[in-house]
């Protein structure tokens, strides 16, 4: 039985992987400093921590489930209780791109992130359909990079991701530097404040008079369709008033040189700021 041990077990993302990992075939190992996640794992789950010592004995690899500002300060912290060969395991590619993990050559790097369950799905279940960020009811795809190790060992990093994110659709593999790109690129930089515009729209409009139940509806509404026909869900085509509307509405939000977003230094200087 593969051993890992999990920091962070008890935090907000650590809880669902401890959950998420119970009856699979790894033997786990609970890490977690604060005492209310201990609570928590031994409340609802009847799990025991151990010492990041009893942890990591034998254990061939370890999950980082702390937030990226603590990646580098947990990694260093264990760094001597590593033996050559571990797997460790990242969560976000923002800590090993900026080199917060240990140099150790020896070492395998493992990054692995969830793509979340997609607007337009399948689901039928209620739940399902409300597990809005996955890894509980809903499918979800993820994406991994083997960062540094065997190539052999990818299997085993595939392996403890799709358990840790279930249900697992599609698992692509990416490099660590593509995996910068959509995020905090593509789904942060880009997505997230895009999608905060759209409600501050909203709230705009509102304040102009509209009743708010009623530009939610709208609004929501539309997005469905316009993003369905934009990313080809169906076949589809904007009308002449709304692609003119686009055509004026652009240069009026986005700045002609906006893609620069993802020039590597750009990247590079997004990444550190989030660590």
């Amino acid at each position: 039985m593969t051993a890992i041990a999990l920091f962070g077990a008890g935090g907000k993302m650590g809880f669902r992987l401890s959950k998420n990992l119970q009856g699979s075939r790894f033997e786990v190992r609970h890490v977690e400093v604060g005492e209310a996640g201990r609570q928590r794992l031994s409340q609802e789950l009847g799990v025991s921590c151990v010492s990041a010592e009893a942890a990591l004995d034998g254990a061939e690899a370890v999950i980082l489930a702390v937030p990226d500002t603590l990646i580098g300060t947990v990694a260093a912290g264990i760094e001597r209780l590593l033996a050559a060969g571990t797997m460790v395991i990242a969560l976000d590619a923002a800590a090993p791109f900026a080199g917060h993990l240990p140099d150790r050559k020896d070492l395998t790097y493992f990054v692995t992130h969830p793509c979340h369950p997609p607007i337009w799905n399948d689901e039928t279940d209620l739940a399902a359909k409300r597990d809005y960020f996955g890894g509980v009811a809903a499918k979800q795809h993820i994406v991994n990079a083997l960062m540094q190790g065997p190539e052999e060992h990818y299997a085993l990093g595939e392996e403890i991701a799709r358990t840790i994110y279930k249900p697992v659709l599609r698992a692509h593999r990416v490099t660590v530097e593509q995996m910068a790109l959509l995020e905090p690129g593509l789904s942060e930089t880009v997505c997230a404040t895009l999608v905060q515009v759209m409600r501050e729209a909203l709230d705009e409009v509102v304040a102009r008079g509209v009743p708010e139940q009623a530009a939610r509806d709208f609004l929501l509404g539309h997005l469905n369709i316009l993003g369905a026909v934009t990313f080809g869900e169906v076949q589809g085509a904007f009308s002449d008033a709304c692609n003119k509307a686009i055509e004026f509405g652009k240069p009026q939000l986005m700045r002609p040189d906006w893609k620069k977003v993802f020039e590597p230094d750009e990247i590079a200087a997004s990444i550190r700021r989030i660590t």
